[in-house]
């Protein structure tokens, strides 16, 4: 049997990891600027992560849901301190997709309605809700048309109510800030008239902090930069650093009754250890400032470099949008100057999302071959 053949692959096998490194089968190192998609949040290797999942694995790896599991309990109480959501619930899957799924589930149960808004160059995952709200027909199947979602541009709150108006919309999902898109934010005006809007139509307003939360941007969710509490949260990624997690942060206001929502895998023993132990870093080592403090050094450093149109994002999501195609250029920083990178549907965009412990030594460290390598490009062209 062989592997379907889902994504185009660089020829490099990593074999370990340490921090914001990671080590090829040859022994070559290379600077992590893309922690595998936003997942790895607190560094490769991280030792405590690492004791914590190893002491579980020696206790009990896994039992179905059916019985009690403290570490649930602990998870959702560090969650709630450490986010400033105290008062909400936590329900646990295994990604970022089944959280969009199980959040629009709720927000349809809530209001009885179908109709879904979103945005445009949004990507909220491939399962079957999930996708049909994602801007992307080319990886929507026809299984996946089973009701109605009107895409609207950022910013433009007329449409928003526009669209609300008609009473028939159960949710309108967002992302913090866009990550696949290109690393596109939405206004904290824009986000405010959003929760507004919502509140007055009865539409649940879900916020995808899949890939901005987690302290990327300097604060626990990026959305909290504009000050408002969304009926459900959508999270995954570097909730677990790497071990397979989501959730969804539900408001107040939703009602929980037995068989409304359920999962295998949820909530692990092994998965909410993992999930602690990463919660538990972030607090002990500051990661949220941290990511603050580098993001900014980091948009210092590029701003206003030959070659580079525009520099968008806040903390360690940050875009870095070309006057010329991205693709080659991180190819070349990949394989002649070590450093990994992210791509955007944006073709012009490179995304930045290096763990969040990431150092003033290692920004140096890649500015310094991001402008040897952009110096490489000038002289190609």
């Amino acid at each position: 049997m062989q592997l379907f053949d889902v994504y185009p692959l660089f020829p490099i096998d990593i074999q370990r990891s340490h921090g914001c490194h990671v080590y090829d089968r040859h022994g070559r190192r290379y600077l992590d600027f893309y922690g595998g998609h936003a997942v790895v949040s607190i560094g490769h290797s991280h030792p405590h992560f690492l004791k914590r999942v190893k002491d579980q694995m020696d206790k009990i790896a896994f039992y179905s849901n059916f019985v009690e599991n403290e570490l649930r309990e602990a998870l959702a109480a560090k969650l709630g301190e450490l986010s400033g959501y105290t008062d909400y619930q936590l329900f646990m899957v295994n990604s970022g997709a089944e959280a969009i799924e199980n959040a629009l589930k709720l927000a349809s149960f809530q209001n009885g309605r179908t109709k879904v808004v979103a945005f445009g160059k949004g990507f909220h995952g491939r399962t079957s809700a999930a996708v049909k709200i994602t801007h992307d027909p080319s990886i929507q199947a026809p299984i996946n048309h089973g009701f109605e979602v009107e895409y609207l541009p950022f910013e433009d709150l007329e449409a928003v109510e526009k669209a609300l108006g008609k009473g028939d919309v159960t949710a309108v999902v967002i992302e913090g800030i866009q990550g696949i898109g290109g690393i596109n934010e939405p206004s904290a005006d824009f986000l405010r008239g959003l929760s507004a809007i919502c509140e007055a139509h009865g539409t649940c307003l879900v916020l995808d902090e899949i890939q901005s939360g987690y302290g990327r941007t300097g604060r626990f969710f990026a959305h909290q930069h504009a000050g408002i509490r969304p009926d459900l949260i959508t999270i995954a990624k570097g909730m677990g650093n790497g071990f397979p997690i989501g959730g969804v942060i539900i408001s107040p206001k939703f009602k929980a009754r037995h068989g409304l929502l359920g999962t295998t895998f949820g909530g692990t023993h092994m998965a909410c250890a993992a999930a602690l132990g990463v919660l538990e870093v972030i607090e002990k080592e500051q990661l949220i400032e941290n990511a603050a403090k580098q993001g900014e050094r980091l948009k210092d450093e590029l701003q206003g470099l030959e070659g580079i149109k525009e520099i968008r994002g806040r903390g360690l999501m940050i875009g870095v949008e070309f006057e010329f195609p991205a693709a080659p250029f991180r190819k070349k920083l990949m394989e002649e100057f070590g450093v990994f990178t992210g791509s955007s549907s944006n073709k012009n965009t490179m995304r930045l999302l290096p763990p969040l412990c990431v150092s003033g030594d290692e920004v140096e460290e890649f500015v310094g071959a991001f402008k040897a390598c952009l110096e490489a490009v000038a002289v190609a062209i």
